[in-house]
């Protein structure tokens, strides 16, 4: 099963109400991925000097209790440079001014338990198990500001339910990729990727497509061309939603099997894999409201 949705603002007022917006969407899609949920959101971006990593510490022994200003403390020391820190439970957003390997090369020797979720300079990630409506809370997605957004429930049908193979997906900088299908050949993803020093962290089919499109933005693709090759490439049934710091794109395999609906506005763009998760939005019975085509590429900036 599993549930995306997807909401770019284009008037920017609204970009202090995109998490609440957003929140009953998430929670819309419940019955489709009771098992754990999560989203990546995309605001103004650092200098371009800085960059910040989202961190999940839910696997190590303290959890949510997780010394997160002693290990922003310890870093800064380690760096010489000062470390900003948000927390949130057992999750943190920690932004810098050197090159982010530094910061996980430190943070994998010294705390191999915790969890990169995303680098980036735009991008916040933000995935547990957990039903979307706990998650939501737990991580205050209701209050969540920026100009575009990627969420997803999962309920899942080929690995664990753990959060590290809950989505967003991300890989590079400020990519990220949500899916609601199946993958028939990510293991040969894999084969292609890894002798090119692809590093593959899970065993999810998700986790394949992610890479292959970042990995064809960072060869130098634009958006377009590295979707056109994923259609080649990649090979089952899937719809997926994907976010740059600029953009928001759709696409769905040749079959289009796996359910998506749009609606936009003059205020907004929104996805969701039913209606009834768009249905709250304000102007909604005046929104152009269709399904995309199989195998066309809708591509929003943000």
């Amino acid at each position: 099963m599993c549930g995306i949705v997807g909401l770019l603002v284009k008037t920017p007022a609204l970009r202090e109400q995109l998490g609440e917006l957003m929140v009953p969407m998430l929670i819309g899609m419940t019955e489709r991925g009771p098992d754990s949920a999560g989203l990546a959101v995309f605001g103004s971006p650092l200098a371009e000097s800085q960059r910040k990593i989202s961190v999940y510490s839910g696997l190590t022994e303290d959890g949510a209790d997780f010394n997160w200003l002693g290990l922003a403390h310890s870093l800064k020391e380690h760096l010489g440079v000062p470390v900003d820190i948000s927390i949130k439970g057992n999750h943190a957003i920690l932004s810098f001014d050197v090159a982010p390997t530094i910061v996980k090369r430190w943070i994998a020797e010294h705390h191999p338990k915790l969890h990169i979720l995303s680098t980036g300079r735009s991008i916040d990630l933000y995935k547990d198990i957990g039903t979307p409506a706990e998650v939501a809370a737990r991580y205050g997605f209701s209050g969540l500001t920026g100009s575009h957004l990627v969420g997803h429930t999962r309920m899942a049908t080929e690995s664990a339910v753990t959060p590290d193979r809950a989505h967003p997906f991300t890989a590079g900088e400020d990519f990220c990729l949500v899916h609601n299908g199946s993958l028939s050949n990510p293991n040969g993803i894999r084969r292609m990727l890894e002798p090119r020093g692809i590093r593959f962290e899970t065993d999810n089919d998700t986790e394949a497509a992610c890479r292959f499109l970042e990995w064809r933005l960072r060869e130098g693709d634009d958006l377009e061309t590295a979707l056109q090759k994923g259609f080649e490439e990649l090979d089952g049934f899937f719809t997926f939603l994907m976010g740059t710091p600029d953009k928001l794109a759709l696409i769905r395999d040749p079959f289009a099997c796996k359910p998506a609906v749009v609606a936009e506005t003059d205020d907004y763009v929104a996805i969701a894999s039913e209606f009834r998760s768009l249905a709250h939005l304000p102007g909604i019975k005046h929104a152009t409201v269709f399904e995309p085509a199989p195998e066309e590429m809708y591509v929003w900036n943000a």
